[in-house]
């Protein structure tokens, strides 16, 4: 197998959905990701554009998105669909061909636009049609099937609602959680900084709240109603943005004289039970961890895609000594969580936590719907000057 290496990636301010972005097509802002990677590595030769996109419009997204770009015609182009797990799914299909030899230098990533998400409908002869509607539209729906024994928009919430009531985690619990994502990533608008493309005017992003409070917490909406504990306050808002990273080889790398800022040592997928997909996150990152010999005290970051804080409080309770290298930056429940985008997202993240943390070995995780996940092994080496091959 070949190294694969990351020289390094740059991301869109992540927007609430419905406000900054809301008329822009998302294969348009991930563009202009694509053009300010390029300029930032003088890239050329890129084999092909991996996307991952939940909610879109249908179709080849990465190819509209490669030529609004202004890639070469014969750059290659592929879509991923692993719901929230999709742009880890991308970095983790770039990693397989570079290792594979079969392409030398890919831009992977996701981007997604839920202010345009579109409402679908189902063929009158699926059985599927005469379950749901939207409005007076009979067989309409904005939110696929996930689970082959659920139909319904909710399912992510109710997921994270099943968990919390089995876990026995309180609401007091997770509202911590998210409070605290809030200060860090308050804390973090700096170092992030050189990482965020400017889009039509904004240069930052607009979920983190600096200022919210429990009180603030107490009234936040509850989506499934009186006696639920999942609030609009403690899972992620739904947002729009867009995030890509460059994987190259090392042929690559030593042809274009550049430096990598990682290498990746690892990736794996699996599956959990559907209905408590959010346990995709640490049963994902058990999994590669095992996979590789390591434990997690060996990591020097930890990203995992805080869709709901049920998954902060879940890592907490078996990691009691690691939250200082967990979510360092923030997480979802702050800055929100563009399905497709995330998980390239979160690879940024990493990234810059490694640089805080002085290099060493990170580890990236994200559940998917449908009881999917992603999770992603690096090697930074910081100033240590410790080989690529060693983990910390």
């Amino acid at each position: 197998m070949n190294r694969v290496y990351i020289l390094g990636g740059l991301r869109t301010p992540i927007v609430v959905a419905g406000t900054k972005f809301k008329n822009i097509r998302p294969e348009v802002f991930g563009a202009e990701v694509l053009k300010a990677l390029r300029k930032k590595f003088s890239l050329g030769g890129v084999d092909e554009i991996i996307c991952g996109n939940a909610v879109g419009t249908g179709g080849n997204i990465a190819r509209l998105m490669t030529l609004l770009a202004g890639f070469p015609e014969d750059t290659g182009a592929l879509t991923v669909d692993r719901q929230c797990a999709g742009g880890a799914a991308a970095i983790s299909t770039a990693y397989a061909k570079i290792a594979a030899g079969i392409s030398n230098c890919i831009i992977a990533g996701g981007a997604e636009s839920s202010s345009l998400q579109p409402l679908r409908i189902y063929h009158k002869n699926d059985d599927r049609f005469k379950f749901v509607s939207v409005g007076e539209i009979q067989g309409g729906y904005y939110t696929a099937q996930f689970s082959p024994g659920e139909i319904d928009p909710l399912a992510m919430l109710k997921g994270a609602e099943r968990i919390a009531r089995v876990e026995n985690i309180s609401k007091k619990e997770m509202d911590e959680r998210a409070l605290q994502s809030h200060r860090k990533a308050a804390a973090a608008v700096e170092i992030l900084k050189d990482s965020i493309v400017e889009i039509a005017g904004v240069k930052s992003d607009t979920g983190i709240k600096p200022n919210i409070n429990q009180k603030i917490l107490d009234r936040a909406p509850l989506p499934l109603g009186e006696g639920t504990i999942i609030s609009a306050g403690n899972a992620c808002r739904i947002n729009d943005g867009a995030a890509f990273v460059i994987l190259a080889s090392e042929k690559f790398l030593t042809a274009h004289d550049l430096k990598p800022a990682a290498e990746i040592l690892s990736v794996a997928t699996g599956g959990v039970n559907p209905l408590e997909s959010p346990r995709g996150a640490g049963e994902i990152a058990d999994k590669i961890l095992a996979e590789n010999n390591l434990t997690y005290e060996k990591l020097s970051a930890i990203e995992f895609n805080e869709a709901f804080a049920v998954i902060d409080v879940l890592f907490e309770r078996k990691h009691k000594n690691l939250t200082d290298r967990y979510n360092r930056l923030g997480g979802a429940l702050a800055y929100g969580h563009p399905y497709g985008a995330s998980g390239a997202i979160l690879m940024i993240h990493l990234l810059k936590s490694l640089e805080i943390a002085g290099g060493g070995s990170g580890l990236l995780s994200i559940a998917g719907a449908g009881g999917t996940g992603e999770a992603i092994l690096v090697r930074e080496p910081g100033n240590q000057g410790k080989s690529f091959f060693l983990f910390a």
